[in-house]
């Protein structure tokens, strides 16, 4: 326990105005560094504001210079004495309270430590090391700071949409396992054996039921689950800031949306964002950038060029084109950087995301040079530098296959690459884009049916609707995305409300009557009651905080995170359970995971 008269009294971090020199005072904290220098003791005293310089004279009192000598990093204290003015030749600049210190005459040690793995100071620790010890690691400036940022936009965020007439509602975390597109975590019943709850992949279902009672404008800070491969952006539980409205349009939820981002920015980064921030269709996102979360900082866009090449004697893009494939160009400023090597590497790099190879030519004095242009005649290598844009000193780097996918995988992620190489992807900017008009499905080849590309509730737009029976592959959804610097920080959509329109889409889903009724049955009595025209979005909060932090690990913005294998090693989970806990549940581990 702490005493009253053990309590600090300020912060360490504020101990930087000149008012409080000559004031008495208490500080509690850890110890960073501790240097004896005989006649006198200092410690660094450091708590989540920031670090004070105590000072022990013996002068002063002689039994607390004897307990400073004892110190040691990370042991806990309480000091109390006197702010003092450092002499000008011992001012630190590198902290903010360098122009000051605390002459000491009691001090007490509250908690010794034990020799830390590494030092909060310290910035080359690995990752591993960090994530064993994050209860030290929180400690540390940059980990602090990455939870406060997090706290003061999850707040910002709060405020928002309490003005703004939401009301925060929490939904269930023992949920029905529904196909949402990533496999569900199960957990099973102790009271309906045999059955068993799913973790909610978001509250997509819930939110539009409460939609359905009148709430009209709801949010949460969502913690949801889905069970799927890591990455350095991917978590098994994430946080979603999940919102949903009704009576609006899609135009109501972007514009309310993007000055929530404004308010974000601007009240804890002092960064103003033009508003409205610019929308791009899908269509033209993948025409000019192969992908859908288009990075803008910088130009590069791809062209197709399947008719100019495909009457070429090129034997590659006009097998490729006559199959009904396509070939696109990436054209590539500063070519002459990209040695032959280079262009080998790029091969192999566009190999990963299964291109056959990958063509180049250079612009070089208005013509086009490589071991290819042979096959191209005068007239053609004239219209590919009138449609690709080339300049002088351009590379254009090819890539074409049967299967768009492996076309557009291949240049996004080459047009990435480059960007980075080039230093082109420019950290200090922020380039948001909506992506609209997003198919509602899209073709599975292995399954050979369609699959919604967002969830099976996303409205068609209305102009489409006709398209449902005639060509589901042209109809478009009321979808939309909000990406910063190529990355998707949230989306949402228009929701179905009419359960006609809802069975169609079940239906082109293979879904049946009877599986919709076992899946979503309360969804769809739900909707037969007067379900209002609503729609919402949800943003990934985890991502949020880790772009606007500038930083490419999303571990580094979750308290206590889980490593790509899905494993917490703090508190070594997943573990073992007892067999009586398995007896209680009614669940066998098969013998062959059992052994392994």
């Amino acid at each position: 326990m702490i005493t009253k008269e053990l309590q600090r009294t300020h912060y360490c971090g504020d101990i930087d105005k000149e008012e409080l020199v000559g004031k008495r005072l208490v500080i509690n904290g850890w110890v960073q560094n501790y240097r004896d220098h005989g006649d006198l003791t200092f410690l660094d005293i450091r708590d989540r504001t920031g670090i004070i310089q105590l000072v022990f004279d013996p002068k002063t009192n002689p039994d607390a210079h004897l307990i400073a000598k004892k110190a040691r990093s990370e042991d806990v204290i309480s000091a109390t004495g006197v702010v003092l003015l450092r002499t000008a030749e011992n001012i630190n600049p590198k902290i903010p309270t360098g122009k000051h210190e605390v002459k000491i005459d009691t001090i007490e040690i509250l908690n010794k430590s034990k020799t830390p793995p590494f030092q909060m100071d310290q910035t080359e620790i690995s990752e591993e090391v960090r994530l064993k010890y994050r209860f030290l690691d929180f400690r540390r400036p940059e980990m602090y700071q990455n939870l406060l940022m997090r706290h003061k936009i999850t707040h910002t965020a709060r405020n928002f949409l309490h003005q703004n007439g939401f009301l925060e509602v929490e939904t269930p975390i023992l949920n029905k396992s529904t196909p949402e597109g990533a496999r569900d975590f199960l957990v099973p019943s102790r009271l309906s054996p045999g059955k068993f709850y799913a973790l909610p992949q978001s509250p997509q279902i819930f939110k539009q039921l409460l939609m359905v009672g009148g709430i009209e404008k709801y949010y949460q800070i969502a913690k949801c689950f889905r069970d799927e491969d890591l990455r350095a952006d991917r978590q098994l539980e994430f946080t979603q800031i999940d919102i949903e409205m009704s009576f609006i349009t899609e135009d109501d939820i972007i514009s309310l949306m993007e000055q929530m981002m404004a308010q974000v920015l601007e009240e804890n980064y002092r960064i103003k964002i033009k508003l409205p921030i610019r929308r791009m269709t899908h269509q033209e996102a993948m025409e000019k950038y192969a992908i859908d979360r288009p990075d803008l900082r910088f130009g590069m866009e791809i062209v197709d060029v399947t008719s100019v090449v495909k009457e070429s004697e090129f034997t590659v893009f006009k097998s490729v084109a006559q199959s009904g494939g396509m070939i696109k160009c990436l054209p590539v400023p500063e070519g002459s950087r990209l040695s032959r090597k280079d262009m080998d590497d790029l091969i192999a790099f566009v190999g990963k995301y299964g291109s056959k190879g990958m063509a180049w030519m250079r612009v070089k004095d208005g013509k086009l040079e490589s071991n290819i242009v042979k096959y191209f005649s005068d007239a053609i290598q004239k219209e590919l530098i009138e449609k690709t844009g080339a300049k002088e000193d351009y590379a254009l780097l090819f890539v074409g296959d049967v299967k768009k996918k492996v076309v557009y995988d291949s240049l996004a992620n080459l047009r990435l690459h480059l960007g980075e190489k080039f230093g082109l992807r420019d950290k200090s900017k922020f380039e948001f884009v909506w992506i609209v008009d997003f198919p509602l499905f899209e073709w599975n080849e292995e399954e050979n049916r369609y699959d919604s590309v967002h969830h099976p509730f996303t409205a068609p737009k209305m102009e489409d609707i006709n398209l449902l029976e005639k060509d589901p592959g042209k109809v478009r959804s009321d979808a939309y995305d909000l990406v910063l610097n190529g990355i998707e920080l949230g989306g949402g959509s228009i929701r179905i409300h009419n359960p006609d329109v809802q069975k169609k889409i079940f239906n082109l889903l293979n879904i049946s009557d009877e599986d919709a009724k076992i899946k979503f049955g309360f969804l769809l009595e739900a909707l037969s009651y007067g379900a209002p025209p609503h729609g919402g979005l949800a943003f990934g909060l985890d991502r949020m905080v880790m772009e606007f932090q500038g930083l490419s690990n999303i571990r580094d913005v979750i308290a206590f995170p889980k490593t790509q294998k899905g494993q917490d090693i703090m508190s070594d989970t997943p573990s073992e359970v007892t067999q009586k806990q398995l007896e209680e549940l009614n669940v066998k581990i098969a013998e062959n995971r059992a052994n392994k």
